[in-house]
């Protein structure tokens, strides 16, 4: 834990230092990633902002800057020093709260300046296309039948949605979450290699990140974590897992937040331009082709969920004996 302290640390020092200038009059913006390209984060920041431009919602430009490390920490001690920048924004979610958890970083995600949730996003089982494991039953018969023979790997550190997933499925199915193998991958492409290069029996991760490689057939996708199916080649006929029989919902979010220190009418500007971005057919298109969830609120609202999803991460990981 102390060299995981130590290591944070430092990175978090080299992200200090790394602000954006720009001069008075600009209109232009950044967008803070907290993860790898390709990842969940990354493809809902950048589809954002592509629309913001392309309709000219905040009168500039973006700056698309993927800040990697601790599992979304460094990004977001970045957000917190650029305190006052009123031209900064950063996605984040589930998987930045527990990173914060596990990182022991000084603030939690609320003392940023909440602007908008854009989505839910369902969890899948992802298997390589030459895996044993032909359905979810297979999966959990296996587990359950040897916990310590299944490598599970995801894109979040512990306290994320990739992590709290997994757990969540083994106390379900009767195999204490403790026993549960898993190995951190920094967002969806680390996660792929993973899988592909057969580093890890099976993956979980938001479904979205993986649409190439599950039409392709390189990888196949045993269940999702939702109330209903999701559409698209190599994902339709794959199950919930209520429909497979484990009793089970579970889903991801994404959001967007500023700096602390911004102005109230800052503020506010920002989550209107958020909304406008929200109201567009690209944006709905954007969400059918991810398979997202339009799960959208800002202001009070976002504020009481986010204090809501901090409790809910605290509680697994105490569960977990890690905090």
């Amino acid at each position: 834990m102390l060299a995981t302290v130590v290591a944070l640390s430092s990175a978090l020092l080299l992200a200090t230092g790394c602000g954006v200038t720009r001069g008075a009059a600009s209109s232009d913006m950044t967008m803070l990633i907290p993860n790898s390209p390709g990842g969940g984060y990354d493809q809902t920041g950048r589809a954002a902002v592509a629309i913001m431009e392309h309709g000219d919602i905040t009168g500039g430009s973006f700056e698309v800057t993927n800040v990697i490390g601790a599992g979304g920490s460094v990004a977001m001690t970045r957000l917190m020093n650029a305190e006052g920048d009123e031209r900064t924004m950063m996605t984040a979610g589930l998987g930045v709260v527990g990173s914060l958890y596990s990182f022991g970083a000084p603030y939690k995600l609320d003392d940023a300046t909440p602007l908008a949730q854009l989505i839910e996003d369902q969890e899948g089982v992802l298997v390589p296309a030459d895996s044993p494991y032909q359905t979810i039953d297979d999966l959990v018969k296996a587990w359950q039948d040897d916990p310590d023979s299944i490598v599970v790997g995801g894109g979040s550190s512990p306290g994320g949605p990739d992590h709290l997933f997994p757990m969540q499925l083994a106390g379900t199915v009767g195999i204490d979450p403790r026993d549960v193998r898993y190995v951190v991958y920094d967002g969806g492409g680390p996660l792929t290699s993973a899988l592909l290069g057969n580093k890890i029996d099976v993956g979980f991760s938001g479904v979205g990140e993986f649409t190439g490689q599950l039409a392709s057939g390189e990888l196949r996708l045993l269940a999702v974590s939702g109330q209903e199916r999701l559409e698209g080649e190599g994902i339709s006929d794959s199950p919930t897992l209520t429909e497979s029989g484990i009793d089970l919902v579970f889903t991801n979010w994404r959001g967007v937040f500023a700096p602390p220190g911004i102005s109230e009418e800052r503020r506010d500007e920002l989550i209107g331009m958020l909304e406008e971005m929200h109201d567009t057919d690209e944006w709905q298109q954007a969400l059918d082709d991810n398979g997202w969830i339009d799960e959208f609120k800002t202001g009070d609202d976002f504020t009481t969920f986010l204090q809501e999803q901090d409790q809910r991460v605290a509680t697994t990981l105490e569960e977990l004996d890690l905090l």
